[in-house]
């Protein structure tokens, strides 16, 4: 057993212990607190509501410790049981020149890797979301959004796995990584662009915001802090599930603000505003462009990183390869790094905790703090979100703030500046 191999099992059972537990913990905290309604919570959310929440968190933790077992088997088996390269090898008699072989045997890991998972989705989706009302997807909706996914794969995965296995095969014995990370943020930054008018359409239908009251709101808002997008449309969430949100996307003049049809039935004006103004927090504190930069700085780290990897035989028989291609080393590494790299999930969750904070601020600036809290009271009510989640749970893995933490800080906010207006008049 070599180092590699010896690195990777450490990393890979150190996380599943840790996940287990914290599951488990996280699981038991939610049904001990499952009676009783948080009394900050107890005009909104009622008992039927809390203990709902509860048992809807509970049922998805459960598949989620299954999931995590199963992982660690599909890991296993694919690296070091050898499943990587026997699909490898099921492609090196196929007569097709090495890049194509190469390309293929990558997209076709990818396919077999997604039909491994496929049963956990079907169960999460048709038993836990149906079981608790929340989904609307039926088996032909589900396949053929499936298909489209697979398609989509293809149409983009094929040309980017192409153009990299080609500078990494040309430039193998230069920086390869630099010109790679070229390619991949290049492509990042034109699939953010694309998203929205191109893509998004293909999985559901967006339609222009009707209500004027609404729109005349949220082009005031817009006014009011400088944000310009390429228009407000609603999304039909509804045709899938229940739940509602509201983002925006896309980069330069292709930003969209999209709120999900779901979550406009529930809300009022005034609180579609208020969460409106939470999500251009993110975008006014540069939340966005800070995670943009972080991923290009640690991409580029990353593949610096398989520059010095792919020279080592080691590698490759470390996590169950004999064959030493460039794209058994880029499958083996994306494989590796989130296993490798697993003490950066909490640190990503506590930095993104951070940033819902200010986003808050800013809603609570521009708006108040009482409808944002509301408009929150609500969306966790009918999410069916848990309002007493395991704090040691929450602090490794939510990336955002407790509902009890998040409403506190709001009240704080709407506190201090009644404080101010007092000081003022005084």
């Amino acid at each position: 057993m070599n180092w590699i191999t010896s690195l990777f099992l450490i990393a890979l059972f150190s996380n599943l212990i840790i996940e287990v537990w914290l599951n488990i913990k996280n699981q038991r905290h939610i049904g001990a607190h499952r009676d009783k309604v948080p009394d900050e919570f107890s005009e909104v959310v009622s008992l039927d509501a809390h203990q709902k929440a509860a048992d809807y968190s509970r049922a998805k933790l459960q598949l989620g410790r299954l999931g995590l077992v199963y992982d660690v088997l599909i890991i296993l088996f694919m690296t070091l049981g050898g499943g990587f390269q026997e699909i490898y090898n099921l492609w090196l008699n196929s007569g097709l020149e090495p890049i194509w072989r190469d390309v293929l045997f990558l997209m076709s890991t990818l396919w077999v890797l997604s039909l491994l998972h496929l049963p956990f989705s079907i169960i999460s989706t048709f038993k836990i979301e149906s079981e608790f009302g929340f989904n609307k997807t039926t088996p032909m909706k589900f396949i053929t959004d499936l298909l489209k996914q697979w398609a989509l794969m293809i149409v983009l995965g094929v040309p980017l796995i192409w153009v990299i296995l080609t500078i990494m095969s040309s430039y193998i014995d230069q920086a390869w990584w630099f010109y790679t990370w070229v390619v991949w943020m290049s492509f990042q930054f034109i699939l953010m662009w694309a998203y929205p008018k191109w893509i998004a359409p293909i999985f559901n239908k967006f339609s222009p915001l009707e209500d004027e009251e609404m729109n005349a709101r949220i082009n005031k808002l817009l006014e009011r802090t400088g944000f310009e997008s390429n228009g407000i449309f609603v999304m039909d969430g509804s045709s899938r599930s229940g739940h509602g949100n509201a983002y925006f996307t896309g980069m330069g003049k292709n930003k969209r603000i999209v709120f999900f049809d779901t979550l406009l039935e529930t809300l009022s004006p005034e609180e579609v505003e208020a969460v409106l103004a939470h999500e251009l927090g993110h975008f006014k504190h540069g939340h966005i462009r800070q995670r943009l930069i972080e991923s290009s700085v640690l991409t580029l780290a990353g593949l610096a990183l398989l520059g010095w990897l792919i020279q080592l035989p080691e590698f490759y028989a470390g996590l169950g390869m004999t064959s030493e291609t460039p794209a058994a080393a880029l499958l083996l590494f994306m494989t590796a790094v989130p296993v490798l790299f697993f003490f950066m999930g909490p640190l990503s969750a506590m930095k993104s905790r951070k940033h819902e904070f200010e986003a808050d601020a800013f809603a609570a600036e521009h708006v108040g703090s009482e409808h944002l809290i509301s408009a929150l009271l609500k969306m966790y009510r009918d999410n069916a979100s848990t309002l007493t989640p395991d704090p040691t749970y929450s602090g490794y893995h939510d990336s955002h703030p407790p509902a009890k933490i998040r409403i506190d800080h709001l009240k704080s906010l709407a506190k201090q500046k009644e404080g101010l207006k007092n000081d003022i008049t005084t």
